[in-house]
């Protein structure tokens, strides 16, 4: 009997009709901005440092936010859904997180301009592009074959995240300590 076609979207994280989505494809829109701030960074010229200044501002925003959902609701579900052999990955993703706020710290010193301004935000791009790739070819993967209900812990993630981002004031300046 031939098979009939499938009327479910052929990308099972696609956004649903109501506009919700899956925790997987909530997280991996989250890392394609981050990557667009990274290459408006790498683009914007040497001395437009107005420019570079709300780039990383907004780069450290975001990044501070998506670590904290990641940590407070992904990781956790993971670990749960996740065999032992898997839980590394998780374990590596942590600490990930860690040394990228160690970068993201240095920001509320370093100015647009001042020495190692560029060299920190070029490690911290650097580094977050090593753990997106990770987690889209190996975490996600395994975490969409595992049988959690990424539905509902999309729904989740957004909420908090939501949360989170109404407490970033919408004004100049480094504001990613306001969110601890």
């Amino acid at each position: 009997m031939p098979r009939q076609p499938s009327t479910q979207p052929t990308n099972p994280a696609a956004s649903r009709a109501d506009g919700s989505q899956d925790a997987i494809q909530l997280l991996t829109d989250d890392h394609r901005a981050v990557q667009k701030l990274f290459d408006a960074f790498e683009k914007a010229e040497k001395d437009d440092l107005d420019a570079k200044t709300t780039l990383v501002r907004r780069a450290c925003e975001e990044l501070t936010v998506h670590a904290m959902i990641e940590e407070e609701l992904l990781y956790p579900a993971a670990q749960e859904a996740l065999d032992e052999d898997d839980r590394p990955d998780v374990e590596e993703a942590y600490v990930e997180h860690f040394l990228v706020k160690v970068l993201i710290d240095k920001f509320t010193k370093l100015k647009a301009g001042d020495k190692g301004f560029d060299a920190t935000f070029k490690v911290l791009t650097e580094m977050v592009s090593h753990h997106i790739e990770e987690e889209e070819s190996d975490l996600f993967p395994k975490l969409r074959s595992s049988g959690a209900d990424l539905d509902a812990l999309g729904k989740k993630l957004m909420k908090r995240k939501e949360q989170l981002e109404a407490k970033i004031p919408k004004d100049a300046g480094d504001n990613t300590m306001r969110l601890h």
